[in-house]
């Protein structure tokens, strides 16, 4: 949870396992804006596995949230792919467009933004996805071509609707093929007076649709955001969805194996809801030691080694409690007297104990 002037950004992680489990989450997220008392605006904030008629409906407009809306939409395709007037948002890489939506009855703002460092990103991979995709094209040709027309209009209506399913591709060459054969199975050539009958093919050779490949590149780094605040900016709706990344990085440190929070399997919502609030604690705990340390760090002007060897400020806790796993301590007892050894420390070690405070040195002594 954060504060900032425009008020609370609380942030949920959508689950994505079963009904029980999303039930459990709406839940949830239901209680909690019930009994936060807070003067400013609460956002929850998920990715497009949240973004579900069901889910949208059961919270209403009483809770405010934010998501990324699914690519399967047709609603969210179209708008996409339209030529749209962008306009620049405040982070100079990004660039916006409006739209409203009432999906699933709930009315929202749809914010489509263009982001170059994505594009840039995307475009990487954009020429393999192509040709991908032309191998899957080529596969689908070849089933249209296995399959027997009763007249050569039908044969050329089912290539011209083969296009229309793939708009990425154009036909280099088209041929409509005949075949004669017997209509009874016997083996040999027909003779002068046995039936026959003639069916039709398809024989065609694709290529890109180059003014579509074109489209599609130029609609690279789109991406759309949702919410059911219609006050809210498109640069505060962009902000907010980005701050949930630093959370997730949080949550990554939480679910590392070393925890083992995995293999806890739990079915009642209230224990659910309790290892939800334990993960928090720990979750604010950590964030708080990191913020403490790294402001400590940058007052003093003093560094400390990162994981390539370089000096930094901005360590994180995860990489401090990694290289304090060496420090042991050595108890000796003789008789009623106990002696305490405290080992594997180095004078790096002494500095950072002494920039997060007395009570964390007092540990070591």
């Amino acid at each position: 949870m954060a504060t900032d002037q425009h008020g609370i950004r609380l942030f949920l992680q959508t689950v994505s396992g079963n009904e029980s489990d999303k039930k459990t989450l709406l839940t949830i997220i239901t209680q909690l804006t019930e009994n936060l008392q807070h003067p400013d605006k609460v956002y929850h904030i998920a990715d497009a596995a949240f973004y579900t008629a069901e889910n949208l409906a059961t919270l209403g407009t009483r809770t405010f949230w934010i998501s990324r809306v699914p690519a399967t939409l047709n609603e969210m395709k179209d708008l996409v792919a339209a030529d749209l007037p962008l306009h620049p948002c405040a982070d100079g890489r990004y660039r916006y467009t409006e739209h409203v939506s009432d999906y699933a009855g709930i009315p929202q703002k749809w914010v489509v933004y263009h982001s170059a460092p994505m594009q840039e990103q995307q475009e990487k991979t954009f020429a393999k996805r192509m040709e991908k995709d032309k191998r899957t094209a080529e596969t689908s040709l070849r089933k249209l071509g296995a399959r027997e027309f009763a007249c050569e209009p039908d044969a050329r209506i089912a290539a011209e609707k083969w296009l229309q399913e793939n708009p990425q591709f154009c036909f280099s060459s088209l041929d409509i093929r005949t075949t004669t054969r017997k209509i009874t199975k016997k083996r040999g050539r027909p003779k002068a007076d046995e039936p026959v009958e003639t069916v039709y093919t398809v024989s065609a050779e694709l290529e890109h649709n180059l003014l579509v490949v074109e489209q599609r590149r130029q609609k690279l780094g789109r991406f759309v955001l949702a919410t059911n605040d219609l006050e809210l900016s498109p640069d505060e709706l962009l902000t907010n969805y980005k701050e949930q990344g630093t959370v997730e990085r949080g949550f990554r440190f939480l679910k590392d194996p070393s925890f083992r929070v995995a293999e806890i399997y739990l079915k009642k919502p209230s224990r659910i809801q309790a290892l939800a609030m334990i993960m928090m604690f720990c979750l604010f705990i950590y964030a708080m030691t990191e913020f403490r340390l790294r402001r400590k760090l940058q007052e003093t002007g003093e560094t400390m080694t990162d994981q390539t060897k370089k000096q930094t400020q901005n360590p994180t806790l995860k990489w401090l409690f990694f290289r304090f796993r060496g420090v042991r301590e050595l108890r000796f007892q003789a008789g009623e007297a106990v002696t305490v050894l405290v080992t594997n420390m180095n004078p790096e070690f002494w500095k950072i104990l002494q920039l997060l405070g007395q009570e964390y040195k007092s540990n070591y002594l």
